[in-house]
């Protein structure tokens, strides 16, 4: 199936029905009185959370959708009924934007989570409302009013307690395969990833957690260069970021020019992004000897200056991923312990989270409009400027990153 993560679509509310003018006409019963009765309200437009949808694929063709009209009021003082709801169901993690006003109308998180967009027109009277004392045979109805109409940009972001983060061919599908049941497309040429893996991995009896393989950045990404740009936006509901370095590339190229190179994108991409926790995880270690893979190891942290803890596996032979998994389980337990006991500590992270939702999307707009002003013609030094934001470091206590061998 197409994975589809950005969709437009327009919604119409149904319109209410018109009230109706009727007199009762009964044989033997002169001057019988007005009885027409109300019509019946507009149906309105919900989008409901659905967990057995992963894509919005459903909308890329299909963008108009419009709910039901009520039915026009009758005599005999009958009501008209109401027109049926329109439901339409989207993945869980979707978030839903006015196109006019790039307002935030919702995000829909949970499965079953409904939300309005759209109203349906108020029904209209008939004259049997309108009767009084002095007015007997009133011949004043009124009209149903429209329902609401909306375009709406839909936006999901996967929703997963790990992100992988690195350059193609890092070996980020790799580890996917190696900790859970999924299976992405593994080949040893760049860009094998082309859209978002969601794994489910098993630590313990009932403990798990869900990684999310994004595809890989190149120099450049933040720009729009490469395929990640567009996926980075899904790293902004991770709890955990897992930097994958490449230890022995295909192109003799440096593993620390490739960790910088991915954290300066990161930087300019969203600056609250780098806030968030990142380990870094040295990847193919089975293919150096001892002495080199030291080396290579001492220079990537040097390089980065890094404080945090350092894994080194082999996702091929899944050497130390059992070690990474485990703590990756406690890391979690910990950190939702912590927000539940801590309302400060839950508040700054729920700050941070939309700090980087802001940054994503502020960045995507940009993005988005620079290709506009190209295909226009018009280009614009400011739309493509870069971002000369300085990376934030983590405190750290320790004197240096704590590292975990493979076995």
């Amino acid at each position: 199936m197409k994975f589809v993560d950005e969709v437009s679509i327009h919604v119409q509310a149904g319109d209410g029905g018109n009230g109706c003018m009727s007199f009762r006409r009964e044989k033997f019963v002169p001057k019988g009185g007005p009885d027409g009765g109300d019509g019946g309200d507009g149906g309105s437009v919900f989008l409901q959370a659905d967990s057995n949808l992963n894509t919005l694929v459903d909308y890329r063709y299909t963008r108009r959708f419009q709910a039901q009209r009520g039915e026009n009021g009758r005599s005999k003082d009958c009501t008209g009924a109401k027109g049926e709801e329109l439901v339409l169901p989207v993945p869980v993690g979707t978030t839903v934007i006015d196109a006019a006003t790039q307002e935030i109308i919702g995000d829909l998180t949970a499965d079953g989570q409904r939300l309005l967009v759209a109203k349906g027109g108020w029904h209209g009277l008939g004259n049997t409302r309108f009767k009084s004392s002095v007015n007997r045979a009133p011949r004043q109805t009124s009209h149903g009013t429209p329902g609401e109409a909306r375009d709406l940009k839909l936006e999901l972001k996967v929703l997963a307690d790990v992100g992988l983060l690195g350059m193609p061919n890092a070996g980020k599908s790799t580890l996917i395969r190696a900790v859970s049941a999924a299976k992405p497309k593994v080949a040893d040429y760049p860009f094998t990833t082309l859209v978002p893996n969601l794994g489910v991995v098993s630590v313990g009896r009932l403990k798990s957690f869900v990684i999310a393989d994004i595809p890989g950045l190149i120099e450049g990404a933040s720009e729009g260069a490469g395929l990640g740009i567009r996926f980075l936006k899904h790293l902004a509901r991770t709890r955990l970021l897992l930097h994958l370095v490449d230890l022995a590339p295909l192109d003799d190229s440096d593993p620390a020019d490739a960790a910088e190179a991915i954290v300066r994108e990161l930087a300019r991409f969203s600056p609250a992004l780098t806030q968030r926790d990142r380990w870094l995880v040295l990847n193919k270690a089975d293919q150096l000897l001892d002495e080199e893979r030291e080396a290579r190891m001492r220079q990537v942290i040097e390089r980065l200056d890094w404080k945090g803890p350092v894994y080194v596996i082999s996702a091929l032979e899944r050497e130390g991923t059992d070690k990474l998994c485990g703590d990756i389980m406690n890391y979690i337990d910990e950190r939702s312990l912590r927000i539940a006991e801590e309302p400060a500590f839950a508040e700054a992270i729920a700050e941070l989270d939309q700090r980087i939702e802001d940054e994503a999307r502020a960045r995507l707009q940009e993005l988005d409009d620079a290709r506009a002003l190209r295909r226009a013609g018009v280009k614009s030094a400011d739309a493509l400027e870069d971002e000369d934001d300085d990376l934030d470091d983590e405190d750290d206590d320790g004197d240096g990153p704590e590292i975990f061998y493979v076995r």
